[in-house]
């Protein structure tokens, strides 16, 4: 890549958005559909056959050239339409040995086996059903509006994001070589911020991590003969102990660290003394410099506590995971967070001013690195219901944080229909703000209305409360823009708490009936494949997700009533009464309908003449058969006299 695309203006990208997103409630009910199917049906790391074979499903449906088998379990889409820039959309597609206690309808109950062979409940805690469903739902937008943009579209579902090496995996399997090296690659993470507001972050926003495994050997023996063993289990609590003062007292109070131990095991019995100790340790840091030191500093103490109690081996220290920061590239992010703003509103989009201390592997698509990275820009979509964040505990929005399920928790359950909304429409927007067309090449989008709040106001008087107070932003606002939202008006409503309007009947590409959640309804128009590294099985219908049908949550709050029109203003009235005066008064005297021409047979419906009932009766009068011998008299059941125990019918 010679050069980052130039961002289309952020005006323009929201036009090209509202057009797009006019097809939402179109596949709504199925972007829905496949993501409690998703949350119902989890898989671990590695494990993700299931949902890779959906996904597939759905982009070949979607008309993209799709891949399976990608570095493991991961899919690949390519939908190309004409010359410009090529975009990735990534997704991610694992979920976490966690049991799930949302008390959600669709909740997960589902268990495996995890990579050490040990059954584990499976839950999506970190919200990857919803990255994949609008992921999907986005490529499917996007391949139904191509007369919208123009360049090549390259949609990434990815695994094994929560041991951070899905993506890497790809990378070896030579996405890039063999797909084609985009020139800029977007990704969204949800989380606990207020349901369907988006978080930026230029630079650095989320930090780096690693997972060190740390076996320590000593001498078993009998509990009640110490003296003649050297105990591994006093060996680890010593590491452990001292572990905590790497970050306390040789780390720079001005950097951000954390050290943790994760796992610690040893020992069968009581009263045995056993050989080995087992430890893995997780570190976090902002910058690869602190990194390093963390690492040796883990590394000096674990060797050092062996030696002081005499371990008759050298202690084992195997680098299991590691990820570097994900930084997010200046120039593009500015670019990303204005055509946000004018197609959300700016009340729904925020700048985050201090990154997150939590660790992602989408960084590695930017080929950190290499002589010519590809710039990225990651950025955050909230999922807290309205009603719980504004009753959750504190004054600033850090305590609320602080106070409310997370990811990677058992209560983490994102606001369905809102999050679902803003993330397809952030994904969207996120690619047409280097795939838009120029304005000549495009009919004008219609102009949409403004967003409204809950309470009826507009977007600044109603918005949720922001996560982080708001810096001033780069790039300003245009000369002509007004602060309102471009959006269309299936976005109006997109952080109200009423009542979600009815899935309207399906035309087009998603035609009504037929299909389960797994099974968009138009056919295939694209082709599908396998790769060397592991060709998928046919794509059949996947079976029906299991369990009892789910209720829609009730709706949350008030009616929401539309704001009174301004003084003077006129009804509404639609174009097309307009164009044919329907609007207008009659003129002249009523008009009657002219006399039939003589002879003319009065009209008689189809279906009267069809069944002969304007014909006269033909042949004698045809009586009913006598009654069979004994039979009663039929009477209607209110003339039958009540029994001796039978109170009188009463109506």
């Amino acid at each position: 890549m010679e050069a980052v695309p130039q961002a289309v203006d952020p005006q323009r990208v929201a036009q090209s958005g509202s057009a797009v997103m006019a097809l939402v409630d179109e596949i709504f009910p199925l972007v829905e559909g496949f993501y409690v199917d998703l949350h119902r049906n989890p898989e671990l790391s590695h494990q993700e056959h299931r949902t890779a074979r959906a996904v597939a499903e759905w982009l070949s449906r979607a008309g993209f050239e799709v891949a399976t088998g990608v570095g493991g379990t991961g899919v690949v889409g390519v939908l190309r339409n004409g010359d410009g820039p090529t975009v990735l959309l990534r997704g991610d597609m694992d979920a976490l040995p966690v049991e799930e206690r949302t008390g959600l309808p669709y909740a997960s109950t589902a268990r495996g086996v995890d990579a050490d062979g040990n059954e584990v409940p499976i839950m999506h805690a970190c919200g990857h059903d919803l990255h994949t469903a609008c992921l999907v739902g986005a490529a499917d937008l996007l391949a139904g509006a191509r007369e919208q943009w123009s360049g090549t579209l390259m949609v990434v579902a990815q695994p094994a994001e929560e041991t951070i090496d899905g993506a890497a995996g790809m990378l070896r399997d030579g996405v890039y070589r063999r797909f084609g090296r985009p020139d800029v690659a977007l990704a969204q993470h949800v989380g606990p911020q207020p349901a369907g507001m988006i978080g930026h972050r230029a630079g650095v926003i989320l930090g780096a991590g690693s997972t060190l495994q740390v076996r320590v050997f000593g001498t078993g023996g009998h509990g009640s003969r110490p003296h003649t063993t050297v105990d591994p289990v006093v060996i680890a609590a010593n590491i452990v102990n001292r572990l905590q003062t790497v970050v306390s007292r040789e780390v720079d109070p001005k950097e951000m660290a954390v050290v943790t131990v994760g796992v610690l095991r040893a020992g069968t019995k009581a009263n045995v003394i056993p050989d080995e100790a087992y430890l893995e340790v997780n570190t976090r840091s902002l910058n690869e410099r602190v990194g390093r030191q963390l690492h040796s500093a883990i590394e000096r103490i674990v060797r050092a506590e062996a030696a002081a109690s005499g371990a008759p081996r050298e202690p084992e220290i195997t680098l299991a995971q590691e990820t570097g920061v994900t930084a997010n590239d200046p120039a593009q992010t500015s670019a990303l967070a204005a055509a946000h703003r004018a197609y959300f509103g700016d009340a729904y989009v925020v700048d985050l001013p201090e990154p997150f201390s939590g660790s992602e592997d989408f960084g590695a698509f930017g080929l950190p690195g290499d002589d010519h990275p590809i710039p990225y820009v990651f950025w955050f979509l909230g999922g807290t219901p309205h009603d719980v964040w504004a009753e959750a505990p504190g004054e600033s929005p850090y305590e609320k944080l602080g106070a409310l399920p997370s990811n990677h928790s058992p209560f983490f359950a994102p606001d369905r229909e809102p999050t679902l909304r803003a993330g397809l429409a952030a994904l969207t927007v996120g690619a047409l703000t280097y795939l838009a067309r120029p304005v000549a090449a495009v009919p004008a989008a219609p102009e949409a209305p403004v967003a409204f709040g809950a309470d009826g106001g507009t977007p600044a008087e109603s918005a949720p409360t922001a996560v982080h107070p708001e810096p001033d932003r780069v790039p300003e606002p245009l000369p002509d823009e007004q602060g309102g939202s471009t959006q269309r008006a299936d976005m109006a409503a997109l952080l109200d708490d009423d009542e979600p309007a009815p899935a309207p009947d399906r035309v087009g590409r998603h035609a009504v009936g037929g299909g389960d959640l797994l099974d968009p309804p138009p056919p295939p128009r694209g082709p599908v494949h396998g790769t060397e590294t592991g060709p998928s099985e046919p794509f059949g219908r996947p079976e029906p997700p299991a369990g009892p049908a789910f209720p829609a949550p009730a709706p949350q709050g008030p009616p929401i009533s539309a704001p009174p029109p301004p003084p003077g203003a006129t009804p509404y009235r639609p174009e097309s009464d307009r164009e044919l005066g329907l609007d207008e008064p009659p003129q002249g005297p009523p008009v009657s309908a002219p006399p039939p021409p003589p002879g003319a047979s009065p009209y008689r419906p189809e279906s009267d003449r069809e069944l002969g009932l304007d014909e006269p009766p033909q042949g004698p009068p045809i009586s009913a058969p006598p009654p069979p011998p004994g039979a009663s008299p039929y009477r209607p059941e209110s003339d039958r006299d009540p029994g001796p125990d039978e109170p009188p019918y009463r109506l």
